[in-house]
Formats: C-alpha cells, structure tokens, sequence
C-alpha cells in the first residue's frame, strides 16, 4: 500500500480528528488519530494490519501482544495475518499484567503491536512485561507512528503509517492560548 492510500483510508474511517486534544501521555496535540475506528470495518483493518504483518513474516514471530483496549483487536488481526497465537496485556493496580490465562513462554519470539505510537508509554510497559516473562521481542509494530520515525524502543519498530504530529506540554501549549476547549477522546484515564 502506498502513503497516499493510507491517508486515503485513514480520512474515509474518520481516524484524523483535528481540535485541541488531551493525549494519554499527558501531552496535548491539535491533531488526534482515533485508531479504534479502523476497526470498525474489516474493509480497513485487514489490509492495514496485513502490511504491518508483512514487515515481520520473515522475522518468525510466534506471538502477538498488544496493551488493552486499544491493540486488543490489531493483535488478533496481526497473529491472524502471520497465523500465530494473540493475546493482550492489561492495567491491574496501575501496571501491566497478562490475565485471563495468558502466559508468555520462554524464548517465545514475540511482536509487539500497538494502534498508534505518541510517547510509546504504553508499549514500554508490554516490552517490560514480556522481558520479565522471559519472552524475546523481535519487534514493536503500529499502525500509525506518531513521531515520524523518531522513537527507539532498541528492537526494530515497522509501522503501516508514520506522521509526525506535534504534541505539546501542557504549560507550553499554544492552543491552550487560543482558548479552544481541551478533549480527551483516548479510553485512557490521565493521572
């Protein structure tokens, strides 16, 4: 898929919202991509996570993990498309766990995935979940890169889509300024 089928496809799911947005990190940003629309419809999900799949079917992962809410369905469709196990990690007492059953065997090859990368706060705490566990990672992937290929987890990070959106702190914000009202669209509580 080219960029311009994926922006294509992001604006015909209503994914790029523009406003004044509180983000989970804490930061703020006049431009939101709200990824769980993609998942509305197979019609964008699919291809989208079969690109990203495609960037690791050499890579011989054996599992799928993504953070609740968000990556729940994107690790189902990513494990689909490389025909391995899924599951997801979830928030128990502020830190993240596997539940329900979920484990992570020794030296299982492991890939990440997450529906979009701003601070990579919540990927980080999967990738530490996973080391404890005793699992490998071969690799973090997204549907969207927020940071236009800036972050560096330290293992390969492939993305389906990569855009470099500024995000500000909340004492610099300049739409803070302007008096636009501040939203929080994420499913993420803020501290």
């Amino acid at each position: 898929m080219t960029n311009e089928q994926i922006i294509d496809m992001l604006k015909e799911a209503e994914v790029l919202l523009e406003g004044h947005f509180l983000l989970t990190s804490g930061r703020h940003s006049d431009k939101y991509m709200q990824c769980a629309k993609i998942f509305q419809y197979a019609k964008y999900s699919e291809p989208l996570c079969a690109e990203l799949a495609k960037q690791y079917k050499e890579d011989n992962v054996e599992l799928v993990i993504g953070p609740a809410i968000g990556a729940i369905q994107m690790a189902y469709e990513v494990g689909k498309q490389l025909g391995v196990k899924n599951i997801f990690a979830e928030r128990e007492d502020g830190k993240m766990t596997l539940r329900r059953g979920f484990t992570i065997e020794k030296g299982q090859r492991v890939l990440i995935v997450e529906d979009v990368v701003t601070t990579g706060g919540s990927v980080r705490e999967v990738m530490e979940l996973v080391n404890e566990a005793g699992g490998k990672i071969v690799g973090i992937g997204s549907i969207v890169d927020r940071t236009g290929g800036k972050i560096d987890f330290g293992v390969p990070y492939k993305s389906a889509f990569s855009m470099d959106i500024t995000s500000y702190e909340p004492d610099d914000c300049p739409i803070c300024k302007s008096g636009t009202p501040l939203v929080k669209p994420g499913s993420r509580k803020i501290k």
